[in-house]
């Protein structure tokens, strides 16, 4: 393991940011955290904390300044603005680590992959040593149903036979941790999912058998759920996109990978172990003060 590099973690006080910090401040490895509001940034002890904005690729050059690493995540739902974070990025690190999706497929024209395949050909481009993990469904997106099981208990949503194989963020952390610490990932792609396919309507039923309350999972019409989706996602080709690879997992589900375990040694993470870690997420305020 090399301890005497520099990493920058960015979208360090993210859900995978805050696990990954943690991990190699534990292991010994310099730290430099990147954040719009250092003031608020709530990391552990010994993180150099640097301020900077993807979005304003200019704020980069001095949290860049001595780093040989970087753990990339590109939030948005378009590049537009990632090259010129990506050659800032290459100006001065040796190596990336990103976390891309599953649904990249290589031998496919860049378009063909969205968002997490443009940047993926941005960083070869760059001549950067790269790691890609091509992550599957973040298990935290499901804590956009917080609001609806505090307050009733129902989960509206459309395909309740959506079965993913969703993947905890402190797996992802974790082998992040691994290519950035350790030899022999370099030009890899790493498939990351959770271990097992749940659908939807079993995922609430997961989750309210751990806050020990019964929940109900109530099909929403697509149209419905599409005319949400845009007000709040923006952009209707991306709403598109999403429900219609929704529809298509009720009858192929998603993959599930173990190479978490190759990467780590330790099995990735249930959906219900998820679901034990955020259980304060999804339960109402009188319960979690009385708990």
């Amino acid at each position: 393991m090399n301890t005497s590099e520099k990493i920058l973690v960015t979208g360090a006080t993210g859900n995978i940011g805050r696990h990954l910090v943690s991990l190699l401040v534990e292991a010994g490895v310099a730290v430099r955290a990147l954040t719009r509001d250092p003031g608020r940034a709530g990391l552990p002890g010994g993180v150099e904390v640097a301020r900077g904005d993807l979005t304003e690729p200019e704020t980069l050059e001095a949290a860049l300044e001595g780093v040989d690493a970087v753990f990339l995540l590109w939030p948005f739902f378009s590049a537009a603005g990632a090259e010129s974070v990506v050659e800032a990025i290459a100006r001065h690190a040796h190596r990336v680590v990103y976390v891309s999706a599953f649904s990249v497929q290589d031998g496919r024209d860049t378009a063909q992959n969205g968002v997490w395949g443009e940047i993926e050909e941005l960083v070869r481009r760059s001549g950067v040593e790269w790691t890609f993990l091509r992550a599957g469904g973040f298990a935290t997106n499901t804590l956009g149903w917080a609001d609806d099981i505090r307050t009733g208990g129902v989960v509206r949503a459309p395909y309740a036979g959506a079965a993913r194989s969703l993947i905890h963020e402190a797996d992802i952390a974790a082998v992040a941790f691994r290519a950035l610490t350790e030899d022999g990932h370099n030009g890899r792609s790493h498939v990351l999912t959770g271990p097992e396919v749940i659908t939807q309507a079993d995922q609430v039923r997961i989750i309210g058998e751990v806050i020990g309350r019964p929940l109900r999972f109530e099909e929403q019409p697509r149209e419905e759920a599409r005319e949400q989706m845009i007000a709040s996602w923006g952009d209707p080709a991306v709403v598109d996109d999403a429900l219609d690879y929704w529809a298509g997992i009720v009858t192929e589900p998603e993959p599930v990978t173990t190479t978490v375990e190759e990467v780590t040694g330790r099995p990735a993470r249930t959906f219900r172990e998820w679901a034990r870690d955020h259980a304060v997420g999804f339960r109402p305020a009188r319960d979690v003060a009385d708990a």
